[in-house]
């Protein structure tokens, strides 16, 4: 399954870029999110509640950023389990260029699908994962362009 699309931010890349890498702001703008915290191993863990269709679960997984190339763009490489409602692989790459006085977001994503959440149907599937980025990039565009600036990673 493959998602793609981009996000004009009102904020300067520099901006973005630090807010896309600071744990806390991750955390506050994924919808159902429980916990993310960086692991010892530079990953990062993850909780996160959400609801596919009559699937529901919580799903413990972790995300590795690399290509990092700064306030350029990233690979986010993640997976999850849910237990007995499924499991999930996601690869990401995510690119920011300066646009009409902000930042534009653009991002490429493949995710893998297993158990329950296969059985759903890439439709259901296909909806959920695109009202779950809109809640991300909504929350993320409020908390990027009213924040103060927040200190280097």
């Amino acid at each position: 399954m493959d998602f793609k699309g981009s996000q004009q931010i009102g904020a300067p890349r520099e901006k973005v870029w630090q807010r896309l890498n600071d744990p806390l702001t991750l955390q506050q703008c994924l919808p159902g999110c429980e916990h993310y915290q960086q692991a010892a191993d530079g990953s990062y863990d993850a909780v996160i509640v959400a609801a596919i269709g009559p699937v529901k679960a919580r799903f413990k997984g972790s995300a590795r950023f690399s290509d990092l190339r700064e306030d350029l763009g990233y690979r986010i490489e993640g997976n999850g389990s849910g237990g007995i409602a499924g499991f999930g692989k996601l690869t990401a790459d995510v690119h920011l260029e300066d646009r009409d006085g902000g930042t534009a977001l653009s991002y490429a994503a493949t995710a893998q699908l297993g158990g329950k959440l296969a059985q759903v149907g890439s439709r259901l599937v296909g909806s959920v994962a695109n009202k779950f980025l809109a809640d991300f990039f909504a929350r993320f565009e409020k908390l990027v362009s009213q924040s103060e600036d927040i200190a280097s990673p």
